[in-house]
């Protein structure tokens, strides 16, 4: 969960049956749009997240109550043909202060128990028709100021929203310090708003004619660049495949082997270009193959597992697993007659930088690897700093309130764990005892501003690669970089979104781009 970031979007509840659209958009950009039927004990929808070129459909029981007993939501890329079956079904049954989530998806089936709040309602990121529900339930519950637990489909998570009018017509909702004002009618259908702080505005329409489709994805290399991009398909020995993009130099070929990268996104499923559609132009990897390609280098970057194009099934899967889709990457660059197959190497981010150094523990031909703000705490200790920063930094709860969350932590993050092997993987994992075991060249980046993995985890990095007896390891904290690696004096998650600029600092890819260049490439003669 490091480089997750949840948008922050709260409603109110019509009471009449309706047909409507919701389109949410940051600046100009349309980000999702939600086509759903509401009656007075059921809620379908349609979301088509188009940044992220994902769609949700979930149909919502609603109790007299206002609650939601039962939650079935169904996943697919935006890009699957019609008619394709869903990538993940997920069937979630809310028991009192429990809530039983039954998911399939890559013909398995596996049963999760979370804990939460009796009364919860759920939540699909960005779903403004069950936001809507929130603002129903504080009507019930008829207070100023009331607080309503939602539980986070994605991540397991049961936060507090709390709902202040303002006004006759507007209302202020707020959760993990994020706050969103909206324009309601008298039935409490929310009839417009925004988030300023991340420069969105919500929009309701009737009849809306906005195309539920997104065009797919361009991975082809710009024009004139002195290399290629050819789409790719990765058989693993798991038995699914994963698709991605291997960008070549142009004159490789049997007599010309040029050496190759492999790329590993950060946690969440993510595509090849690690892009983050709420953070315009936010293309990192797409950046570093074109700076490696331009010197010789060969990239090939995929879509996480069950992402995008390529298959398999993320849900069950744990960073260790996600390795082995790293392997089977480097096996197909070894049936290229373009790839120099001594020269290989990985770069990855975030998790990825976790990833990394476990692949090079059983590839140690390999010629290098670069960790992007890669780990050395264990994973409970890095979710314990997130939670409770984000907590320090949420102005919405008292002194007192702040103290009590913070005592809860560890116990969300136990529950957070129970039901998600990746998680209950990465609370446990200890990336120090596996640095000790590596003797690739390895180069450590952390930027100084990084508030998701912090830079003093860099030296500790360092020094147990050394303990290994490696004699290749540089390490360096680079000044005013976030854990994106963009210029933010501040480093807060939070207010990413505050940010003028989402491009990668250059001077780091060139510190990537030199290094590898150093290790990979033969001196000019």
């Amino acid at each position: 969960m490091l480089r997750r970031l949840w948008f922050v979007v709260l409603a109110a509840q019509p009471v009449a049956a309706q047909e409507a659209m919701f389109v949410l958009r940051s600046g100009s950009d349309t980000v999702s749009l939600e086509k759903f039927t509401r009656s007075p004990g059921k809620l379908t929808s349609e979301v088509l997240l188009k940044g992220a070129g994902a769609r949700v459909t979930f149909a919502a029981d609603i109790s007299a109550d206002g609650t939601v007993p039962q939650l079935t939501t169904s996943f697919w890329m935006a890009t699957d043909a019609p008619g394709t079956p869903a990538r993940q079904v997920a069937r979630l049954a809310f028991r009192g202060d429990s809530v039983i989530v039954e998911i399939e998806g890559g013909g398995q089936t596996r049963t999760e128990r979370h804990g939460t709040r009796a009364g919860a309602i759920p939540y699909i990121n960005p779903s403004f028709a069950l936001m809507e529900l929130v603002i129903e339930r504080s009507r019930r519950l008829a207070a100023a100021g009331t607080e309503v637990p939602m539980f986070l489909v994605a991540g397991g998570q049961t936060l507090p929203v709390t709902i202040k009018p303002i006004g006759a017509d507007s209302m202020s909702l707020t959760m993990a310090g994020g706050e969103m004002r909206v324009r309601v009618d008298a039935a409490g259908r929310i009839v417009g708003g925004g988030i300023p702080i991340q420069n969105a505005t919500i929009e309701r329409v009737t009849n809306g004619s906005a195309a539920m489709t997104v065009a797919k994805p361009d991975y082809s290399a710009p024009p004139g660049a002195p290399y290629t991009a050819v789409d790719v398909t990765v058989t693993t020995p798991m038995g699914h495949t994963l698709a991605g993009t291997l960008t070549l130099p142009k004159g490789a070929g049997p007599g010309n082997k040029v050496p190759a990268v492999v790329t590993i996104t950060g946690s969440g499923s993510q595509d090849r270009d690690e892009g983050i559609s709420l953070f315009k132009g936010y293309r990192p990897f797409r950046e570093i193959a074109d700076s490696l390609g331009r010197r010789g280098i060969a990239v090939l970057r995929m879509d996480d597992r069950g992402f995008g194009a390529s298959g398999g099934n993320a849900a069950t899967a744990t960073s260790a697993d996600f390795a082995q889709d790293i392997k089977a990457g480097l096996a197909y660059l070894r049936t290229r007659p373009e790839i120099d197959a001594a020269h290989l190497g990985l770069v990855g981010h975030s998790e990825g930088g976790l990833i990394a150094p476990l692949v090079a523990t059983t590839e140690p031909d390999l010629a290098g690897i670069v960790l992007l703000a890669g780990t050395a705490y264990t994973g409970r200790q890095i979710l314990q700093f997130q939670l409770s920063n984000g907590i320090r930094n949420d102005t919405s709860h008292s002194a007192a309130k702040k103290d009590s969350l913070l005592a809860r932590v560890p116990q969300q993050i136990d529950s957070m764990a129970a039901g998600v092997p990746w998680l209950r993987f990465f609370v446990d994992y200890d990336p120090i005892v596996t640095a000790r075991k590596v003797k690739t060249p390895v180069l450590i980046l952390n930027g100084a501003t990084d508030l998701q993995v912090t830079p003093d985890q860099v030296p500790l990095l360092e020094k147990a690669f050394k303990q290994a007896g490696n004699r290749d390891v540089t390490a360096k904290v680079l000044k005013d970089l976030n854990h994106l690696f963009v210029a933010d004096p501040d480093g807060y998650p939070g207010r990413y979104l505050e940010l003028k600029s989402f491009a990668v600092d250059r001077a780091t890819i060139g510190l990537v781009v030199d290094w590898l260049a150093k290790r990979f490439l033969k001196p000019a003669a």
